[in-house]
């Protein structure tokens, strides 16, 4: 029989069932625990990248007026989940799709009581050479963590803010 340097023969090398099932266990209390903070930070980045997408939208719509000196026109849809953009010859048409589990939660500035219904389609427009409106839409995930994406009407410039 060969022996090893320590005279340990080849049959009692390798490893027990228990050390192995010690190993898995240990290996499934890390992934337990480290299981929330990857969830948390997904959701992180899912809420940045739909403000990106926001902004990248919101960006495209007020280039095109500018641009070419057309009046465009900006629908907000919290219940569909949806914007959309479109110039009044309809030579520009782009639409923003939001995926769940993220949502547009409200489109401010509020309109009155009486006109307010959930979800109702908001409409904007952007004039070529006017100042732009200001335009707050706030977006958020399961969790209850948000986002706020709004155009400051002095600049002209699409922003994010977390809260």
């Amino acid at each position: 029989m060969p022996t090893s340097s320590v005279g340990v023969t080849s049959k009692q090398r390798g490893i027990t069932l228990i050390e192995m099932l010690i190993v898995m266990a240990i290996v499934a209390l890390l992934a337990g625990l480290s299981y929330p903070s990857v969830s948390a930070g997904l959701d992180s980045l899912r809420l940045r990248s739909t403000s990106d997408a926001i902004i990248g939208f919101l960006n495209t719509a007020l280039a095109r007026a500018e641009t070419r000196q057309q009046v465009v026109e900006i629908l907000i849809s919290p219940a569909d989940g949806a914007m959309t953009a479109r110039s009044g010859d309809h030579g520009f048409y782009k639409s923003l799709e939001i995926a769940n589990p993220m949502k547009i939660l409200s489109v401010q500035p509020a309109l009155a009581a009486d006109l307010e219904e959930q979800g109702q389609t908001r409409r904007f427009l952007v004039y070529p050479g006017g100042s732009v409106p200001k335009i707050t839409i706030e977006i958020g995930n399961s969790n209850g963590r948000k986002r706020f994406v709004s155009i400051d009407p002095v600049t002209g410039v699409p922003q994010s803010n977390a809260q």
